[in-house]
């Protein structure tokens, strides 16, 4: 079941990415010639409709589309052959893989949180995680616990927002210090006393805090809330994934190799296989994130890559079609080699990890 969900993920993801590159090329009077459900060598040719074969193929993860006129062919161009459209169609053609995981991704978010609640702050404090072995923890402190007043030497403070508490908390490391707190609408005092010198990530109190809540509007408002929150999530996903790329390429160009943090394909299956425990919710929320991830990989500036032959485009223009086409397809090949094997090292990375936990 893990290995058919990891299945179903990649697929989706690659699918809805072609997608993007079908319908776009055939509103720009593009032929396509080939829809492929997976990946070659082809199984059986399933339909042909509107000059375009829908094939079944053997390996079955995502698909792929063949454009007519593809690579340039000035010995018999025609008006539907990709190499003919004007740069602007091209252009089109290739950004709308990228867009598609990126509506793919906002769709994905605003389903989510239609379905748990709108993430709005409030003006509570609630208990997000509890460190082991914390002073929360031995205290008897719960996730989930809505902190409502702090008591420091008979003074009492109200708790409105996450800084305040914290600060309170850090101001008073070696005392004993009473949280009033709000659990399942009972009221409770938890006496503690935050650590002087707290382990790497953890705080005095070993707690992280929120004051943000699921809140359910009225079912007419959720779709379009949900919306709203997942293109806020898709961004703030986006930025994460734009930054950690750019440590990845500082590192290569330093000579540092990969971090151990990129995964390829077995690092995912092992991620969506935990995910998966879950259940439909954090399956649904990894397919963002991994949207979002595949989209912005994609728009990078590299030989092989859409980014890649939209930059092609940008040489175009400077240097003329004639000069370019002489040499970006074997900068492209080269650029796909690059990454293959680049995906062949962190796949046996990740294998070997396997072997020496």
């Amino acid at each position: 079941m893990d290995l058919l969900i990891f299945f179903v993920i990649l697929s989706v993801l690659v699918l809805v990415h072609e997608l993007g590159h079908f319908v776009t090329a055939r509103l720009c009077g593009v032929a396509v010639e080939e829809f492929g459900f997976g990946l070659p060598p082809r199984a059986i040719k399933l339909f042909e409709r509107k000059g375009t074969l829908f094939s079944l193929n053997w390996l079955p993860i995502g698909g792929f589309v063949k454009l007519k006129g593809e690579d340039s062919d000035k010995e018999r161009v025609t008006p539907d052959m990709f190499y003919a459209k004007p740069m602007w169609k091209r252009a089109l053609v290739l950004v709308a893989g990228v867009v598609m995981n990126f509506v793919l991704g906002v769709v994905v978010f605003g389903a989510v949180y239609t379905y748990l609640g709108i993430p709005t702050k409030t003006d509570r404090v609630r208990i997000d995680v509890i460190a082991k072995d914390s002073p929360a923890e031995l205290a008897g402190m719960m996730v989930n616990d809505w902190v409502q007043k702090i008591r420091i030497q008979n003074l009492e403070s109200r708790i409105l927002n996450t800084d305040e508490l914290v600060k309170l908390i850090n101001d008073n490391k070696g005392k004993e210090i009473t949280l009033v707190v709000d659990r399942g609408g009972k009221e409770m005092e938890i006496k503690l006393t935050p650590r002087e010198n707290p382990p790497p990530g953890e705080g005095a109190a070993g707690v992280v805090l929120t004051n943000t809540e699921l809140i359910k509007y009225p079912w007419w408002q959720m779709p379009w809330r949900g919306a709203l929150v997942g293109i806020s999530e898709a961004f703030a996903w986006g930025r994460e994934i734009l930054g950690g790329m750019g440590a990845l390429v500082m590192n290569l160009l330093k000579g540092k190799g990969v971090s151990s943090d990129i995964s390829g394909p077995v690092g995912i299956y092992q991620v969506s296989a935990m995910v998966a425990k879950g259940g439909i919710i954090p399956i649904l929320q990894f397919l963002g994130v991994l949207s979002i991830n595949l989209g912005i990989l994609n728009l990078m500036p590299f030989p092989g890559l859409d980014g890649g032959r939209i930059a092609f485009l940008g040489i175009e223009k400077v240097i003329g079609r004639e000069r370019k086409d002489k040499f970006e397809g074997t900068v492209h090949t080269w650029g796909i080699i690059f990454l293959m094997g680049l995906m062949a090292l962190i796949t046996m990375r990740d294998v070997w990890r396997l072997f020496i936990k």
